[in-house]
């Protein structure tokens, strides 16, 4: 961020609102962008862009489907323009969605959209100018052609504007990745590269669009400013860290990560005709390292989708493992301790030291935590059903009925108190169904449902090192992370007992999961053929649970959630 209280007379000073909308929140998005517009121009700023849709907020999904949103975006807009209609030297650019004018229609069996993802100049009282996105992501966790028609389709060229005398042209996110639309926008005489976005984190992804801008600045031999959101949106966190290349690729500012932010950005204009727009360094914040971004991710997965749906606190089920111990950690960082409850409900076969570590951790860390035995209710459960299960051994049976018992205590004390039960399942177990439906899957989000066993034993030694170097009491204790897990349901069990080691199931998951690899291929790799097979079958069998979990936060670039859509109903494998 520049420290210069205003700029110099020959600069542009351009100010990127890096903030945290509320989808569908259009009054309050609307009211963000205008006092924060209103103080970037306090500091002199006569250029201020928002992120992509950041009128609406995103992804709206369905919400795009309904006329009367499209017509409260619009009054929103104008309203934003009459607003700052008093600063006349003020240049706002706002994502929107916007009718494109063409013919679209829907009916209960066809559709064809007639929406564009825009961005419009809003100046003087009005809007000046409106861009439509010209390339539409439909892959992860996109879905933007089920909504908008392409500005080329729809007959939208390039939106280049004049601000001070700079020439400055428009791209929204996914045309930045392309060629195309930034060599039709610099065709147009655009010096500069405003680029507005709403690009969902996944671990690496900032460090990846610096590097694809870079090129395309040096491609065109421009600056390009980059303005992203920052805020959770249900599975989705979006991280900030908007930033401005020079007309070489290299860096000169850069927003913090996962903060809201406006970052000033001074354009100085050329002193002669033909000379290139060059662009004054600022303050570059650092990209946060591998576990610090997830961290970050996760924390602020929690804390927006809690804030943001009205709860004002949360529940979990502390059991002395090393699942719901990183959750908890989580959930203190994100809401504060006074938010945050914990419930032990030891069964028979709970061990003395997971009492004792639950314990410990809660008052490590300062929350209230209660103690639930459900033994005897487990004993109910088995009386009531001896009859009905006469003849047939104890098995997985037996110990589903006590996470059952577990998950309907969490849910009724969520009822009762207000509190969001957080669930504790890993990737790992939500890929191979180690985890009960209705059971210890009960909840209204899902923590850690994107991240593999190994990396939550990864994270949770990160964040115990991060309180060292703090000269803080370490929130996990050692000894939760150095036991076997276990789901204690039965006598002296062992989470391998079940399944394969977790670092053989992890990099199974990774490449068959996230990556596409055939069963051939990763049996070529040097996996084991048996683990292979046991690994996929179960992946396969228990995409029923997993189309019935809670939402959870996405930090990989292929999550269980809007990433992965596979058939229940399925006999393909391979």
């Amino acid at each position: 961020m520049t420290t210069d209280l205003h700029p110099a007379a020959n600069a542009l000073r351009v100010a990127v609102l890096q903030f945290n909308p509320i989808v569908g929140d259009l009054a309050g998005n609307a009211r963000q962008i205008v006092e924060q517009a209103r103080l970037a121009h306090a500091q002199g700023a006569r250029l201020v862009l928002t992120p992509e849709l950041s009128l609406c907020g995103y992804p709206p999904e369905d919400l795009l489907l309904r006329p009367s949103f499209i017509q409260a975006c619009q009054d929103a807009l104008i309203g934003i323009a009459t607003e700052l209609g008093d600063l006349p030297d003020l240049h706002v650019l706002v994502g929107h969605p916007a009718h494109a004018g063409g013919p679209g229609a829907r009916s209960r069996s066809w559709s064809t959209p007639d929406l564009l993802n825009a961005a419009s100049h809003l100046t003087q009282g009005a809007v000046h100018g409106t861009y439509a996105k010209r390339e539409l992501p439909n892959y992860q966790v996109f879905d933007e052609r089920r909504y908008f028609v392409s500005g080329r389709d729809a007959g939208f060229g390039p939106l280049v504007i004049d601000v001070a005398g700079v020439r400055l042209g428009v791209l929204i996110c996914e045309d930045a990745w392309f060629a195309e639309p930034a060599q039709a926008t610099c065709a147009q005489g655009a010096q500069v590269l405003l680029v507005i976005n709403a690009s969902p984190f996944h671990a690496g992804k900032a460090a990846e669009r610096e590097a694809r801008m870079a090129e395309r600045a040096r491609q065109h031999q421009c600056p390009l400013i980059y303005a992203h959101m920052v805020g959770g949106q249900d599975e989705v966190v979006f991280d900030g860290a908007s930033f401005a290349l020079d007309a070489q690729g290299q860096l000169q500012a850069r927003a913090a990560g996962f903060e809201s932010e406006c970052l000033m950005v001074d354009l100085v204009a050329p002193t002669h005709p033909g000379t290139p727009v060059t662009l004054k360094p600022g303050t570059v914040a650092p990209l946060l390292d591998a576990d610090a971004e997830i961290w970050q991710a996760l924390v602020t997965g929690v804390r927006d989708y809690l804030g943001k749906n009205g709860f004002s606190s949360a529940l979990l089920g502390l059991s002395g493992g090393i699942d719901s111990a990183l959750v908890l950690a989580v959930a203190v960082d994100a809401l504060g301790a006074d938010k945050v409850r914990t419930v032990m409900m030891p069964s028979p076969y709970t061990a003395d030291i997971s009492w004792i570590d639950a314990r410990d951790m809660a008052d490590r860390l300062g929350v209230r935590h209660d103690e639930i035995a459900i033994g005897p209710m487990f004993e109910d459960f088995k009386r009531s059903l001896a009859p009905l299960f006469e003849g047939r051994p104890e098995d997985t049976t037996e110990e589903n009925i006590q996470a059952r018992i577990r998950g309907t205590l969490l849910m009724a004390l969520s009822n009762k108190t207000g509190a969001m039960v957080l669930t504790t399942g890993n990737k790992s177990e939500m890929a191979t169904g180690y985890c009960t439906l209705y059971g210890d899957m009960a909840g209204g989000f899902a923590v850690i449902k994107d991240l593999v066993k190994t990396r939550v034993y990864d994270l949770s030694r990160w964040r115990n090192e991060q309180a060292r170097l703090a000269g803080q009491v370490e929130p996990i204790p050692e000894r939760i992370i150095t036991r076997p897990p276990s789901a204690e349901l039965r006598p002296d069990q062992t989470d391998q007992d079940s399944l394969p080691p977790y670092e053989v199931l992890d990099a199974i998951l990774q490449r068959y999961m996230e990556q596409d690899e055939s069963i051939e291929s990763i049996v070529a790799a040097g996996f084991d053929r048996a683990d292979v097979d046991k690994v996929t079958r179960l992946l396969k069998i228990n995409e029923y649970k997993r189309q019935q979990a809670a939402v959870g936060v996405r930090v990989t670039h292929r999550a269980f959630g809007r990433d992965w859509r596979y058939p229940i109903t399925s006999r393909f494998r391979a």
